[in-house]
């Protein structure tokens, strides 16, 4: 199996910027907001002074002292509830995502994704097949299911979070779309019952957490549980036309575990690509932001 390696960032995006990134933080521009947001990869020292990030910053994200993946947002200026960010590419690819300030520090989007959206919109526009079926597992707020069903694809969307797939509902009918499947449900009990049915996918897009819960408490570590996990992928991906997209977001992976697990799982891979997903702030420092491992046959 050929492989290119790769560090891949989003090149075309006028809504969004990365600003600055030191001291474990990052100042990012979403449409018409700055945000200061903590970045535990950000080790390195920022670029502008505290009073510039201070003065920039529309609202910033004040973590709990025990737990850092929850806090505040301390607001220095109004922001909407919700607000939105249009997305489009050279290739015709338009999308309207909504966006809100959670207590996890997330705001329903990352930016380094949209390298994969384009992925997906670029192979769904080269497939000869019609309506061709593309499944997202741990999808979030959806927009890479929103890039597959402007594509004309017939998305199934998963997640475990009632409420986020409420929000990706938005966030389809946002970009003027409708007709994708939603589905709350565990991940692995799902494909399960998939490969149990004989039903087969197109393109399956992957985006585990590093843990996380089933609507009913099941638990999921991503160690324990990918290999398997990527096992029940290669029976339900379409052996003819077909694409998958991995994305893992764990500190003690590489994109070579990524590489290795595929290996070992499917028998045909073409056109492999894997590595990392960065972002580039104004002063060309590069903040990595999880790695890849993609492949597809036209």
């Amino acid at each position: 199996m050929e492989e290119s390696i790769l560090s891949l960032t989003p090149l075309h995006w006028e809504d969004y910027e990365l600003i600055d990134t030191g001291g474990f933080e990052k100042l990012e521009k979403f449409g018409p907001y700055i945000l200061s947001r903590p970045e535990p990869q950000a080790i390195w020292d920022k670029s502008m002074s505290e009073s510039d990030w201070k003065n920039l910053s529309d609202a910033h994200f004040a973590k709990e002292k025990n737990n850092p993946e929850k806090g505040q947002w301390q607001e220095f200026k109004k922001i909407p509830h919700n607000w939105q960010l249009s997305y489009k590419n050279p290739d015709g690819l338009k999308m309207k995502l909504n966006l809100a300030m959670t207590s996890f520090k997330h705001i329903g989007l990352f930016p380094e994704q949209a390298v994969n959206w384009d992925y997906i919109s670029d192979t769904l526009k080269k497939f000869t097949v019609k309506n061709p079926k593309v499944l997202n597992l741990f999808a979030y707020t959806g927009a890479a299911s929103v890039a597959a069903k402007a594509c004309g694809a017939d998305v199934t969307h998963l997640d475990s979070v009632k409420q986020v797939v409420t929000w990706s509902k938005h966030n389809m009918e946002s970009s003027g779309l409708d007709g994708i499947r939603w589905i709350v449900d565990d991940a692995m009990k799902f494909i399960r019952r998939e490969v149990r049915r004989g039903n087969t996918y197109h393109g399956i897009i992957l985006d585990p957490p590093a843990y996380g819960r089933g609507p009913d408490g099941e638990k999921w570590i991503l160690e324990e549980q990918i290999n398997e996990m990527l096992k029940l992928c290669a029976q339900l991906l379409d052996p003819d036309h077909h694409f998958l997209i991995l994305n893992m977001y764990s500190l003690s992976f590489s994109s070579m575990i990524a590489s290795n697990l595929v290996k070992s799982n499917f028998h045909v891979v073409s056109n492999a690509e894997h590595g990392e997903l960065y972002l580039v702030d104004r002063f060309e420092k590069k903040l990595p932001l999880g790695i890849f491992f993609r492949f597809r046959k036209i």
